[in-house]
């Protein structure tokens, strides 16, 4: 039986605690963004994450939050020495995560074939924007490009204006970084009943086109304009859209369903007005529209916020990003964490039986290496050499 074996029958009944994936060792070769991501909802989801960092490499403000909980390894994956050292830190690895353009895995000596060969049971998780192969894999890119591509970008926008970049959120996170995470424990489920590792690739246009399903359906019945903001859910049905309140703020309306449309106009004393008792009359929608936006800047948002609570008319306020973390029903399900580092989000999803425990601050580079590479069976001499040729640090 291999070592690779032996180290991961060891995992193969987890500790409870922690969370779901306790026990699960997994290997992210640095990366920026949707990589990270993806580590960090592992992470949280109660997996070890060992990051592998270039000498030198700094943990910038940005990443304090992306690298929470990880262990990190400082090593210069170019030079064969350290392609090697990872190499045997896969060997008693469940997975591998990496973001490198296509074929560069491969040059460093650590593509799939070489992971796979020494440890069968590998999932090999793959994170692009434009995937393995196609006449684009080469190309550089960012989360615009790959959602303009994929018709999301298109679709977002106020009637008449130009697309509207919805943060990195679509391409980078949810269409990256999450279905690239789903992927890794889809395989890990796989690996665990077979024995066979494999490849993951997931694609940033293949996952924000797989975010417009429904979508798609809507398209396809004939429910769907390709025209920026005249469709429901882009904000032109004054049912399901944002207004601007007395202080500048805004508050949501996502008054869908006719019970809850019902009593947003009850709740702006509109009931007995013949324009919005049809919901449903597009023709109607600029008129009633006017009327709603009249009728909430009379009031702050906060003000709206409590007029509206404790009824069905779907009716929020828009927080900013520090308001949300101290809303209350935020506050009571603890959806931000905040005691002992920057605001950030708590993990998520929440397991009855394997709850995940709040994940650590984000290491400095490299202050694992030496531990986590002699846990993989290096020498001090070894270790040594290694630091003095630059190889790790």
């Amino acid at each position: 039986m291999s070592a690779a074996q032996d180290a991961q029958d060891a995992r193969d009944s987890p500790d409870p605690a922690g969370g779901p994936l306790a026990g699960v060792r997994i290997i992210e070769l640095g990366g920026i963004g949707p990589g990270p991501f993806a580590g960090m909802v592992l992470t949280g989801l109660g997996a070890e994450v060992i990051r592998i960092e270039r000498p030198g490499a700094r943990v910038s403000a940005a990443d304090t939050v992306l690298l929470r909980g990880r262990r990190s390894v400082t090593v210069d994956l170019k030079a064969p020495e350290g392609a090697a050292a990872v190499l045997r830190l896969a060997d008693s690895a469940d997975a591998l995560i990496e973001g490198f353009r296509p074929g560069v895995a491969e040059r460093l000596g650590l593509g799939p074939e070489e992971c796979l060969a020494r440890n069968p049971r590998l999932v090999y998780g793959r994170m692009t924007g434009w995937g393995q192969d196609g006449p684009l894999s080469q190309s550089p890119g960012h989360d615009i490009n790959y959602i303009g591509l994929t018709g999301v970008l298109h679709a977002i926008g106020p009637a008449g204006s130009d697309p509207v970049p919805p943060l990195n959120l679509i391409g980078d996170f949810g269409g990256g970084g999450m279905l690239l995470a789903l992927g890794v424990v889809s395989a890990l489920l796989h690996a665990r009943a077979t024995g066979s590792g494999q490849v993951v690739d997931a694609a940033m246009t293949d996952g924000s086109a797989l975010l417009l399903a429904m979508t798609h359906g809507f398209l396809a019945h004939g429910m769907w304009q390709e025209e920026r903001g005249v469709n429901v859910f882009s904000g032109c049905a004054p049912f399901y859209t944002t207004y601007r309140c007395a202080d500048g703020n805004h508050i949501a309306v996502g008054a869908i369903e006719p019970q809850f449309y019902a009593d947003l106009v009850r709740g702006l004393g509109l009931a007995d007005d013949p324009e919005c008792g049809t919901q449903r009359a597009q023709e109607s929608w600029p008129v009633v529209r006017q009327r709603f936006a009249g009728i909430f800047a009379t009031r702050t948002r906060d003000e709206w916020a409590v007029h509206f609570a404790g009824t069905q008319a779907c009716v929020t306020p828009v927080l900013s990003l520090t308001e949300a973390a101290a809303h209350p029903h935020n506050a009571a399900r603890g959806t931000f964490l905040d005691g002992d580092g920057p605001l950030r989000p708590a993990p998520a999803p929440r397991f009855s039986a394997t709850p995940a425990t709040a994940p650590g601050a984000a290491p400095k580079a490299g202050e694992d290496t030496r531990s986590v590479l002699a846990g993989a069976g290096l020498t001090v001499a070894q270790l040594d050499r290694l630091t003095e040729r630059g190889v790790i640090a």
